[in-house]
């Protein structure tokens, strides 16, 4: 049966161990950008991104940015400092770019899992590529008063 759920849910994409992802199976991890990994006005990479992605390369784990962000100078950028491959003007909900990227780095659906903060477009593509889905709260400033 085809579920049109995040299979599950997190506040944020730091929630996402290495340890979590390794007992799920996980070994391509397909990461939304824009407000999901980033603050859409954030030009660099924040410093707990980078050791987050760290952490999951040292698990095994394989990140690579997909975003439907067409700005693709923008897109190397931001995901040259971190060592990890991006796919911009993704089109999700289409799931095309999903798949050719699972074949590209030659990873089985079930081996693979989409991070993404909306259903509309991220929860969409994963269930259409016939991948997990995770879902990540919408990210936010914080306003410290």
């Amino acid at each position: 049966m085809f579920s049109i759920h995040a299979d599950k849910k997190f506040e944020r994409f730091e929630d996402v161990t290495p340890e979590l992802l390794k007992k799920s199976g996980v070994k391509l991890l397909l990461c939304d950008l824009d407000n999901t990994l980033r603050l859409h006005s954030e030009k660099e990479p924040a410093e707990e991104l980078a050791e987050w992605i760290e952490k999951c390369k040292k698990a095994d784990v394989k990140i690579v940015i997909i975003s439907n962000n067409g700005r693709k100078k923008m897109m190397r950028k931001f995901c040259e400092p971190l060592n990890v491959p991006c796919v911009w003007w993704a089109k999700k909900p289409l799931s095309v770019k999903l798949t050719a990227t699972m074949e590209k780095y030659q990873f089985k659906p079930e081996e693979t899992v989409m991070l993404g903060d909306k259903w509309s477009t991220d929860v969409l593509a994963a269930k259409f590529a016939k991948i997990r889905a995770w879902k990540v709260e919408h990210r936010r400033d914080i306003i410290k008063i």
